[in-house]
């Protein structure tokens, strides 16, 4: 499964990048609108760092300013992909940027008819909301099982990506279930590294390493006395 991070924050994007571990990047409005800096020139440099899918919103309501504004963006680097909403217009946004060859990330999708129109539309990929349905007293991740098992049944090229992320057992029960990308907010991510049993194994290991070490050591030699004439 890919592991994309969630968050327009370039330092958290460079931190996570650096652990070896990440696919992509995926950005909405209300990310980038804490970053207080020009929309395009902070996917541009989110481009510079991470070598893969870097998804940016438009902002349009209407097909037709969906699609120019998803040109417009395609044009930044050739890693961009359109995130488009989960509307009628969205789908007929979606229908030609991909006939166009331009990705396209169909988001706020929280049901598993709205995933299979948007396959059908030629996403590349889907967002499924998962978190934000389990707030809602709904089991998001259930909705995610209902979506492999349609996807399975046919050819769509189209992958999901496990949004609104919400802890670790988000991402592992994705991966039981073959998702392709979870998309993971940075302090989930950095969560994901964390169990109790590994800081004591290596403070144990630390420990006997310093008792060898110690018991190893070369005696100090005696100073020399001077003898008397």
């Amino acid at each position: 499964m890919k592991i994309f991070i969630d968050t327009a924050n370039l330092e958290k994007i460079k931190e996570a990048n650096s652990w070896g571990i990440v696919d992509g990047v995926t950005t909405n409005p209300s990310l980038v609108s804490k970053e207080n800096t020009d929309f395009k020139t902070l996917v541009k440099e989110i481009c510079k760092i991470v070598n893969g899918p870097i998804s940016a919103e438009v902002m349009g309501c209407t097909a037709e300013d969906m699609v120019k504004e998803g040109r417009e963006l395609s044009k930044i680097h050739k890693n961009i992909v359109i995130k488009i909403p989960m509307t009628k217009e969205g789908m007929k946004a979606t229908k030609v940027l991909s006939s166009e060859g331009i990705n396209v990330n169909v988001t706020l999708i929280f049901s598993a008819s709205q995933a299979l129109l948007a396959c059908k539309a030629g996403a590349r990929y889907i967002s499924p909301f998962v978190g934000r349905l389990d707030d809602a007293g709904q089991d998001g991740m259930k909705l995610i099982a209902e979506i492999m098992n349609i996807l399975d049944c046919y050819d769509f090229e189209t992958e999901v990506i496990v949004a609104s992320v919400r802890h670790p057992i988000h991402v592992v029960e994705a991966a039981q279930m073959g998702a392709d990308i979870a998309t993971i907010p940075f302090d989930v991510l950095d969560k994901m590294f964390n169990h109790p049993l590994t800081d004591i194994g290596i403070k144990k290991f630390q420990d006997d390493w310093e008792k060898c070490a110690s018991s190893k050591a070369p005696a100090k030699p005696k100073p020399k006395t001077k003898s008397k004439k």
